[in-house]
């Protein structure tokens, strides 16, 4: 609740283990991958401590290998979030007067958990839930949501730490209070990382979750579950559920309890939420905080001075690392003319060396895209640039869906720098170059701003300081992650708080103090040791 006695173990991040050829990690992952492969499993809802299966079921399958079924998922009915939403309710009453590190001791021993017995099993199921390669699983189910939950108690005890200034009359406190109510965390398919995150964070804060992972990522999110009643994680403060979510969000918006909102995913979505909100709003007990990341049209910008090498690099893997499913994926870049024949090359090179396949072949750097609605749309677009005038595909513009959602990382050159691929996001592995004259820096740095509605993440290469100061200042808007000489993707809790603004968010910043601010609501206690007994000041005589 307030400052304590105690201090924690100084976050660090995690280690991340490279999975080399015959390293004894990449046995364990790839033993348990085809473990997990061969099995099938149940995922009921949790609520209140228990599972329930209601015989509404959906299947789940590896978007690299979709006739294959992994297993089933239970889908909730009204009665079943109202139940999640009342048993909360109820647990809200313990955890939020439960001793600040005794939640925090919860939350460091699932960083533990994940960090050794897990680590396989997470990493395992985040392939085969969301078709990451090993690497990309294991910077994000492992050595992200580590660091989520290592850092996030260090950043609670600093903020229970700020304290007012109190003088020898009167002593002045804050206590950190949850917030009123119940916490919504509504989490996407692309990070299993950002699945814990959600609603662990707010937890930790003291307040109790209903959690409503990705229909997408399912598989994976139960381990992540599974984690947190090991940790310890009381009945009731964290609940699962999964369903129609247009039901599940009304009936949690129509709560009077609704405290908050902590979401990742569309900017429709978010928006949509938003305004039911609004129109709520007289029937809550406290103003809701509404925290959310969405969407991204990310940028790569390169001046003249840039070198060709890092460029394409920087390309290469900022744009098809986990097949451009990140929302700060390169999407649109910029390159200077003079150095764009020498980048044309190096980037079609390192596409054409990319190895497409199953992650269970650790020699593959692309898998899948997570679903069919995400292939057929990015297909068209692919299609459509084969015919528009104003647009050349200089490598990939293959798809196949087969046996997997598998589209081949495509680099799409234009002339016109507000062509469809250059504004909509795709996300997915598309990109799309518009070259500029040299001459023309600061007039593309204004196109670079002003052409889309999003502001996540955006990266500038430059090897002439006037160039990138004139471009920090022009971009000042157009990215919450602004990358200097690499690629817009790779933030590190600890390292860079991520977010952005405009129609990508409330930049609140995950990975950071900024965002648990967000999930107290502070009480200021003045209490004075001598109390006055006579109205009168000095200056009335």
């Amino acid at each position: 609740m307030g400052k304590g006695f105690f201090e924690v173990p100084i976050a660090v991040n995690d280690p991340i283990l490279d999975y080399a050829p015959g390293s004894p990690e990449r046995e364990r992952v790839l033993t348990t991958y085809k473990k997990m492969y061969d099995a099938t499993v149940e995922v009921p809802l949790y609520i209140n401590g228990k599972d329930i299966k209601t015989g509404d079921t959906a299947t789940m399958a590896p978007p690299h290998d979709h006739k294959h079924i992994l297993g089933t998922y239970h889908k909730a009915e009204k009665k079943h979030i109202e139940d999640a939403i009342a048993g909360s309710l109820e647990a809200r009453k313990k955890w939020s007067q439960m001793p600040w590190e005794q939640r925090a001791a919860i939350f460091l021993r699932a960083a533990e958990l994940i960090a050794g017995p897990y680590r396989a099993k997470i990493n395992a199921a985040t392939m085969l839930a969301q078709s990451k390669t090993v690497h990309q699983a294991e910077i994000d189910a492992a050595c992200e949501l580590i660091d989520f939950l290592r850092y996030n108690v260090q950043y609670m005890t600093e903020i229970y730490h700020e304290q007012p200034e109190s003088t020898s009359g009167a002593w002045n406190r804050l206590e950190y209070r949850p917030l009123e109510g119940f916490v919504y965390a509504i989490t996407p398919f692309n990070f299993t990382a950002i699945a814990g995150n959600l609603p662990a964070s707010a937890a930790l804060m003291g307040n109790v979750v209903l959690w409503k992972p990705s229909d997408s990522q399912v598989y994976s999110a139960k381990v992540v579950l599974d984690v947190f009643r090991e940790a310890g994680v009381p009945d009731g403060v964290i609940n699962m559920v999964m369903g129609d979510p247009v039901m599940i969000t009304d009936t949690v918006l129509a709560s009077p309890d609704f405290s908050g909102i902590h979401f990742t995913g569309s900017t429709h979505v978010f928006k949509d939420i938003w305004q039911k909100i609004g129109t709520n709003i007289h029937n809550y007990k406290t103003y809701p905080r509404i925290v959310g990341e969405t969407g991204g049209k990310d940028f790569i910008v390169a001046h003249k001075t840039s070198n060709p090498r890092q460029v394409a690099t920087a390309i290469a893997r900022g744009a098809f690392e986990f097949q451009g499913q990140k929302c700060s994926a390169a999407s649109r870049c910029y390159i200077s003319k003079s150095i764009w024949n020498e980048v044309k090359d190096l980037l079609i090179g390192d596409v054409n060396s990319f190895k497409i396949g199953s992650p269970e072949n650790p020699d593959n750097f692309i898998t899948a895209v997570i679903h069919e609605g995400s292939f057929d749309k990015l297909a068209s677009y692919i299609d459509q640039a084969q015919i528009d005038k104003n647009a050349e595909i200089i490598v990939g513009g293959t798809y196949d869906k087969s046996e997997g959602y598998f589209i081949h990382p495509t680099v799409i050159e234009t002339k016109d720098p507000k062509y469809t691929t250059m504004c909509t996001e795709l996300f997915g592995p598309v990109v799309t170059i518009y070259v500029f004259e040299d001459n023309k820096w600061e007039e593309t740095l204004k196109t670079v701003d002003e052409t889309s509605e999003y502001a996540l993440t955006g990266a500038v290469f430059s090897e002439d300081r006037y160039a990138l100061e004139v471009a920090m200042k022009a971009l000042e808007n157009a990215a919450g992650n602004f990358y200097i000489n690499d690629k817009p993707t790779g933030a590190v809790v600890g390292q860079q708080p991520f977010g952005g603004a405009r129609a990508s968010g409330t930049n609140d910043k995950a990975g950071s103090k900024l965002n648990l601010y967000r999930w107290i609501s502070p009480r200021m206690i003045k209490e004075t040791f001598v109390t006055p007994v006579d109205y009168r000041y000095p200056f009335l005589g």
